[in-house]
């Protein structure tokens, strides 16, 4: 099993995404949820670090989220899966421990 690390606030605000990218092992979980979700959209500067993780990361979005905020789910940026409540929950019971990135 390995760690499942979420993100909930703005990489715009904070640098919580890019320390976990930096720090996550390769393999790892990692949920983009509440404001952290803009970190998963094409055409952020964020977009080619994001993208880059995910080829050695399982990133995944809170797609209720994306919607609350007004997001396209068709413009998350390629490798990263959107999930719902269900798969929130599935995420943290495959995952050995959770990492929260406050």
């Amino acid at each position: 099993m390995s760690l499942l690390h979420t993100v909930s606030k703005s990489p715009f605000e904070r640098t919580n995404l890019q320390s976990c990218l930096q720090l996550a092992a390769p393999g790892s979980a990692i949920l983009l949820y509440e404001d952290a979700v803009i970190g998963a959209m094409q055409g952020t500067a964020l977009a080619d670090l994001v993208a880059g993780a995910a080829k050695s990361c399982k990133l995944h979005v809170l797609g209720p989220d994306l919607a609350a905020r007004g997001l396209d789910a068709a413009k998350v940026l390629p490798g990263i899966a959107v999930v719902d409540y269900a798969g929130f929950v599935d995420l943290a019971e495959q995952a050995s421990a959770v990492q929260a990135w406050c």
